[in-house]
């Protein structure tokens, strides 16, 4: 079943564009008054759209206001276990916030969806995700197998006391959002995987051990620590860099209020 993806105006529409683009099967949906040229379909109001549509897909993104969003939705939410994934996204593509379903329905999944496809801050409030404190930053070769990926993973784990139950986001560039080998490790270790833009990692002021051979491979001063360090808030590592078996690890701590 597609993903409607909605917006009320030209800015949101490019961001839907770029949404669509990136995720499979997205069904835009756009407010009359947007004059941006995009293969959508038109409404005059987001309230009688959200309610003749809300059955009709299990997931929603709506670049627009929460307000508005929660104003559109909230008639129609009966239970958490029959409600769509409702992912809000603010018209300048900075975040992607689970509202509605986060857990049961696939919302959490799909805010981290639509942040790594657009460079956004996924935001996740559910208890069980968001009081896990630990993010780990992965690098490898391209081709790299699952199996020494989960090996390092483990082991960079163990060294600092932890278990992958403790780890909000497994992290790595960009550049490997379509690395199989990654991928299938996140899976085995039923992790979220969070993908850092180049632009992020080369501008970013946090402090972290810069590689002449990451930089001469693949143009970035590093992938593993700052990966670590921006998948999350208030991060301090607590493994630097670490080769296991030819994986690069690294793992950050989030310093939770």
């Amino acid at each position: 079943m597609p993903t409607a993806v909605i917006t009320l105006c030209d800015q949101g529409a490019r961001v839907a564009q770029r949404v669509s683009e990136r995720l499979a099967g997205c069904r835009i949906f756009v407010h009359d008054i947007v004059t941006e040229p995009i293969d959508a379909e038109r409404f005059p109001s987001v309230v009688a759209l959200t309610a003749r549509i809300f059955s009709d897909f299990r997931k929603f993104v709506y670049i627009a206001p929460c307000g508005v969003v929660v104003r559109a939705i909230a008639p129609l939410v009966r239970h958490k276990l029959t409600d769509p994934a409702v992912v809000v996204v603010d018209v300048g593509g900075r975040h992607a916030v689970s509202l509605l379903s986060g857990h049961e329905g696939g919302a959490n999944e799909l805010a981290l969806a639509v942040a790594n496809a657009i460079g956004a801050e996924p935001v996740i409030s559910t208890t069980t995700e968001a009081a896990k404190s630990l993010t780990v930053g992965v690098g490898c070769r391209r081709g790299t197998p699952a199996a020494p990926i989960v090996g390092a993973i483990r082991e960079a784990l163990d060294r600092v006391g932890a278990s992958p139950g403790d780890v909000r986001f497994l992290a790595s560039a960009d550049l490997k959002s379509d690395e199989a080998g990654l991928i299938e490790a996140a899976s085995e270790l039923g992790l979220a995987l969070r993908f850092i833009s180049a632009d992020e990692i080369c501008s970013t002021a946090k402090d972290f051990c810069h590689s002449d051979f990451v930089a001469n491979k693949v143009n970035l001063p590093a992938v593993a620590e700052p990966s670590a360090l921006l998948a999350g808030r208030r991060t301090t590592l607590i493994l630097n860099k670490t080769i296991i078996n030819g994986v690069t690890v690294a793992v950050a701590r989030e310093n939770c209020l």
